[in-house]
């Protein structure tokens, strides 16, 4: 019984963003400052490069990372260079197929370039210790990526029994929490604009394993049998495509919403968000997202928040929607829509919903809180002149934010509706990965190491 009880409460991390989609931790203990040295439990050299986030059941973490033979395109801070550099080229006076050919061998990897080792890594959460790892596939990628994007940006999921890998376009694989693989299920390769690669995760549906795969040639939801790997249903989808040039990828993760009245699928495409039943049926869509959908949706306090992405509008959404909910011109509510923000969406980091407030952080380093309830604005401010460029989304806990920036430094900030910068921790190393909040550890991937930070006794 006592064993029973122990294993209970062994702290889980079981998919992207933790397992309610909304990365707050509640373990009193759980550190608030840090370095490379302090409150550092253990870290450890990862080969290769993943912008997956680590996941943890049973006193495990499980990550993903991609080698590449040879020469591999590095990562640059911020996520404006290639458009600069297209701007650099059309003032030289460069017609525009010879423009994207040059940034293209500057920023693009394409496949015929690389080679590549896909594994999993099984560590012990304690120690850092390797337990296993295995590689899952090896050759050349189903697509190229840019070089901001990693070949391993999807964050593995977990029921417990099994870990669950997919990659874009490519595959999936489970495995037992022995290493051994169970199934593996090949995917078509379906083109991303401009080859920017992929970066949307897997989600549990009970024994369904759900992915959204929006790409330049048919969009798509579907379910796959958790046991097997045998594909359930498949729902294409037809969204975006508006803009010149039409866009019709996205990297945003789907929600499971489960709330009294159902449990839906929660999906963001180019230009809309569509929400799906567990039978690939669908149930309403709201448009007004951006063309290129990155932050994932979340619920918190009975209500469901979608970030329409760079430049669009934060959306508060109440359940048992039917149809089209869409706002018309001039609406900022509706009979579902409860509350929206105009131009308050985000282009990479997602929301996180803590004690009453919103908080929205720009990839520039802007920080918005909003109240949870009403959508009104508590404040809009720079975190700090040094704070300008993030991938990672910021999470919470014990009355305090936490907003890692790609250079490795998180800035710490007072919750409620004063804003306060506390303190500022420095990993000196690039981090785009989303962490993981397990008990009183925080798992941090940075580029080159995975850290578990914690207080020394």
């Amino acid at each position: 019984m006592g064993s029973a009880t122990a294993k209970a409460q062994d702290p889980v991390w079981p998919q992207f963003r933790g397992p309610e989609s909304n990365p707050v931790g509640k373990h009193e203990r759980l550190p608030d400052k840090w370095s490379k040295t302090e409150n550092v439990e253990w870290s450890l050299d990862l080969p290769g490069r993943g912008w997956s986030s680590p996941i943890v059941t049973g006193g495990k973490v499980y990550l993903t990372t991609v080698i590449t033979e040879g020469k591999s395109k590095p990562p640059q801070i911020g996520t404006e260079y290639s458009n600069e550099y297209v701007a650099e080229l059309r003032r030289q006076g460069l017609p525009m197929d010879k423009v994207l050919e040059r940034v293209t061998e500057r920023d693009i990897e394409l496949p015929h370039e690389v080679k590549l080792q896909y594994f999993i890594y099984c560590l012990d959460l304690k120690t850092g210790k390797v337990d296993w790892r295995k590689e899952f596939y090896a050759g050349k990628p189903p697509g190229g990526r840019h070089r901001k994007n990693s070949f391993s940006s999807e964050s593995p999921v977990t029921d417990g029994k099994h870990v669950f890998v997919y990659v874009g376009n490519l595959g999936m694989w489970a495995f037992d929490l022995k290493g051994n693989q169970v199934w593996t299920t090949a995917l078509d390769a379906n083109p991303i604009y401009l080859d920017f690669g992929t970066g949307s995760s897997p989600v549990l549906a009970g024994d369904l394993l759900v992915v959204v795969n929006d790409n330049e040639k048919q969009q798509y939801i579907a379910a796959f049998d958790k046991k097997s790997g045998k594909q359930i249903w498949r729902t294409n989808r037809d969204l975006g495509g508006n803009g010149q040039p039409q866009q019709r990828s996205g990297w945003a993760t789907p929600y499971l919403w489960k709330h009294a009245r159902r449990t839906e699928i929660v999906t963001i495409g180019p230009d809309t968000a569509v929400s799906y039943d567990l039978a690939g049926k669908e149930l309403w869509r709201l448009s007004g997202m951006a063309a290129t959908p990155i932050p994932m949706p979340f619920a918190y306090d009975g209500l469901l928040y979608i970030d329409g992405g760079r430049g669009k509008t934060l959306f508060a959404v109440r359940p048992g929607a039917s149809g089209d909910i869409s706002l018309k011109d001039g609406e900022t509510s509706n009979e579902f829509v409860v509350w929206s923000q105009a131009r308050a969406g985000t282009y990479l980091p997602s929301p996180v919903a803590y004690e009453g407030g919103i908080y929205a952080l720009t990839e520039t380093g802007i920080l918005s809180r909003f109240d949870a309830k009403t959508g009104k604005l508590t404040y809009k401010t720079r975190i700090d002149p040094a704070a300008t460029a993030f991938t990672t989304s910021p999470w919470a806990y014990n009355g305090k934010l936490f907003c890692l920036s790609e250079e490795g430094q998180t800035f710490v900030i007072s919750t409620g509706e004063n804003f306060k910068l506390l303190h500022v921790n420095e990993l000196d190393d690039l981090a785009l990965a989303s962490p993981a909040i397990v008990g009183e550890r925080l798992l941090i991937r940075t580029e080159h190491r995975l850290y578990s930070i914690k207080h020394k006794n």
